[in-house]
């Protein structure tokens, strides 16, 4: 077998249960996995020098297919009316398929780590099909000096096929699709599909279910600091804003998706930045825009202009989740270690297809925790397969398809951490307003830039304010360059009635969703929900 790059001998590919390999390539740099990519066809070079790539049917997630191995550590601690499950029996067999789907193949292996704090990090190492899968994975966690690779231990292992395809009868799966998480082995099997986010929210559902353990709270949030040092951190879906709007010139990036909320405060479990594209622009975005066009980066699904191999961030035709993955360092302003201290503002992003919630509102802390455990928003065209346009849902702690414990746990810790460090939360509304999908425009992101600098900074929160009749929610009635208008939902829309109905619909699919946690939280968090209050027009 043919290996080249450095790694550690005595817990390599056959440690692992593989045999009869053409080839290993260990830990190859991003120069040399380009020249790998091209020259095997898996991509091609944009005129700025990015790597792009497709990925076939499969443009986001397959939530559906993901599957998590019920033995005795599992029975429980996972939450299974959340998770589908997997027996090991059938888990031994997908390994041992996958493990002769790999004979006579050239694989890709990438050691790294999963967290910037040594303390908590998971180390993981990647095998992949494809170079393009592996610069990706790199570019995603956060790489050990090059001196530690020659000792590296993994506690993860993935394996990343997407040529393999299960067979549901023998694998008890739904589809020739399959990601498959056995948390006793610390194996992620993932087959038959490209899309490379599989890869690293495998990462983030094995942290969400080690660290709670260890006192450490998982989040899907991105994260920025100040020049004070205070800390803020966003949660939110994805297509919510959490990576644009936490790329703030004014503020150093720590992370734009997933990071743990420690003793010591926050820290990145990445190393790199995941950001949609579609309708990127220099004007809205710059630091993303510029990121997007530099040697290094990796498109996907974006289209290329035929002669001049210029990407065209407008171009829906392959799919409203267009991608692009680059490091951190990219970012004129990313913070150097990823970790910061205990956040001062704690920001809930929801992208409302009714256009019924305001701009922004101030939480108390009762709400926080009403609005983190209903995790309302859209699904955003493209996010997750055969996901078109923007459907509303309630995605537990912003992000349930990742939760492997009960929503209780993550619930309680931010509860916990929230009182202990005295932090302010704030619910935005990245969504529409003057309407809902399809009548209504997206919210003005110059807007909603400005009132998360008025929050963070302090400022919002000696405003006058008014009540929401409809949700109960605190909002300013002005902020430094917002429309006063766009802070009062009700009065953006035309026609006022369909507003009533929608925002009485939106309330009453808050309260149907919340009776699942009714019982699990006290009588003040029950109460912080929308309630049937006095609706008198704005």
């Amino acid at each position: 077998m043919r290996q080249t790059g450095v790694w550690n001998d005595a817990h390599g590919a056959g440690a692992f249960g593989f045999e009869a390999l053409a080839g290993v390539n260990w830990n190859l740099s991003e120069p040399v996995l380009v020249e790998r990519a091209l020259r095997r066809g898996e991509a091609s070079l944009s005129s700025s020098g990015a790597l792009c790539a497709e990925t076939g049917v499969h443009t986001g997630r397959s939530p559906k297919d993901k599957f998590v191995v019920r033995d005795e550590t599992t029975e429980s601690e996972v939450w299974w009316d959340n998770n589908a499950s997997m027996s090991p029996e059938r888990f031994e067999t997908l390994l041992a398929d996958f493990l002769a789907h790999a004979r006579g193949r050239e694989l890709f292996a990438q050691d790294l780590f999963g967290g910037a704090d040594p303390e908590h990090r998971l180390p993981t190492r990647v095998y992949t099909e494809y170079a393009w899968h592996s610069m990706f994975i790199r570019t995603l966690l956060v790489r050990p000096e090059r001196a530690e690779l020659n000792s590296f231990v993994p506690r993860l292992t993935i394996l990343d096929f997407p040529s393999f395809q299960a067979d549901p009868a023998r694998h008890g799966c739904r589809s020739g699709t399959v990601i498959a998480v056995n948390f006793a082995r610390g194996i992620v099997l993932i087959g038959g599909s490209s899309y490379a986010g599989e890869m690293k929210k495998s990462v983030f559902t094995f942290l969400n279910y080690l660290l709670p353990a260890r006192g450490v709270m998982p989040m899907h949030c991105s994260a920025n600091v100040g020049p004070d040092g205070d800390s803020a951190i966003f949660f939110g879906l994805s297509g919510t804003g959490k990576t644009t709007l936490s790329a703030d010139p004014a503020r150093q990036l720590i992370g734009d998706d997933e990071h743990g909320w420690g003793p010591d405060g926050i820290f990145n479990f990445e190393g790199g930045c995941y950001a949609k594209t579609i309708r990127l622009s220099p004007e809205a975005e710059p630091e993303i825009y510029a990121a997007a066009q530099r040697f290094g980066a990796i498109l996907e699904n974006v289209p290329l202009d035929p002669e001049t191999r210029a990407p065209d961030f407008d171009d829906v035709s392959k799919t409203e989740n267009t991608r692009v993955a680059y490091p951190l360092r990219f970012i004129p302003n990313a913070h150097p270690t990823g970790r910061a201290g205990h956040p001062k503002n704690i920001v809930m992003l929801t992208c409302d297809a009714f256009g019924v919630l305001p701009p922004i509102a101030k939480l108390t802390p009762a709400q926080a925790m009403y609005h983190f455990l209903s995790g309302y928003t859209a699904k955003v065209a493209g996010t997750e397969k055969g996901v078109t346009e923007p459907q509303a849902t309630f995605s537990t702690c912003f992000g349930a398809p990742f939760m492997p414990r009960d929503a209780a746990v993550y619930g309680e810790m931010l509860k916990r951490l929230i009182s202990e460090h005295g932090v302010d939360c704030w619910l935005v509304n990245t969504g529409w307003t003057g309407g809902g999908f399809g009548v209504g425009s997206r919210m003005p992101i110059k807007a909603t830039r400005a009132l998360l600098t008025a929050a963070l900074d302090g400022s919002l929160k000696t405003v006058d304010t008014y009540v929401d009749r409809f949700f109960g929610l605190i909002v300013p009635t002005e902020a430094p360059g917002v429309d006063a208008t766009l802070l009062r939902p009700r009065k953006t829309w035309e026609d006022k009635a369909a507003y009533n109905v929608a925002a009485r619909r939106l309330r009453e699919m808050f309260q149907a969703n919340f009776e699942r946690f009714a019982a699990d939280v006290d009588d003040e968090v029950r109460a912080a929900g929308p309630q049937e209050l006095r609706e008198a027009a704005e």
